[in-house]
């Protein structure tokens, strides 16, 4: 069930404020709508994934509340700030397996029937990371786009709620962005 939207926003407002400065009222009302969209971020990983959802949530709730003077709109402001912070948390996760990659963990494998070929989900990550840098330089707006749909898993209505545009301008900027970020992605690989 979602969380009544004017709750969250209440809530969001009220944050910092003499009113009502306990974040944890609000942590309440999106705990459940943020573990969702992190187990559905997460389902996409490959299977030996040892970042968890609970985990990721509390991370970025962390990142999200560490800093005195936050204040958000609305919920989908608030939602897009999440996505960011989850962004940034499976970013450094796959950074850190990358590294450990390179030697740290090193595995005897078979060769037969290896694909070579073939991306890990860290990989991805990384190359969406690299693609959405540049694209960032290129047409900011449509990178915040991508980082809210991609990482977020908003949608498109809540996207424009937060971008303060159209459901329409989302859903073409979005076709236009997976487009240039598919075709950037191809080159790197």
């Amino acid at each position: 069930m979602l969380t009544n939207m004017s709750d969250v926003t209440r809530a969001l407002q009220s944050i910092g404020t003499d009113k009502n400065p306990n974040p944890e009222e609000l942590l309440d009302l999106v705990y459940d709508e943020l573990r969702k969209l992190a187990a559905l971020r997460l389902a996409r990983e490959q299977s030996g994934q040892t970042l968890q959802a609970t985990a990721l949530v509390h991370e970025a709730w962390l990142r999200l509340t560490g800093h005195s003077g936050q204040h958000w709109q609305n919920r989908a402001h608030f939602f897009a700030a999440a996505a960011e912070a989850i962004r940034r948390i499976l970013i450094e996760s796959a950074r850190r397996k990358a590294r450990l990659k390179h030697g740290g963990d090193q595995v005897r494998l078979e060769i037969e029937g290896l694909n070579l070929a073939g991306v890990t989900a860290d990989e991805q990550i990384l190359l969406v990371n690299e693609a959405l840098e540049r694209f960032k330089l290129e047409d900011p707006e449509k990178e915040k786009i991508v980082v809210m749909k991609f990482f977020g898993g908003l949608t498109n209505q809540e996207v424009a709620e937060s971008l303060g545009v159209t459901e329409r301008t989302v859903e073409r900027q979005w076709a236009y962005a997976k487009a240039w970020l598919f075709q950037k992605i191809q080159n790197e690989k």
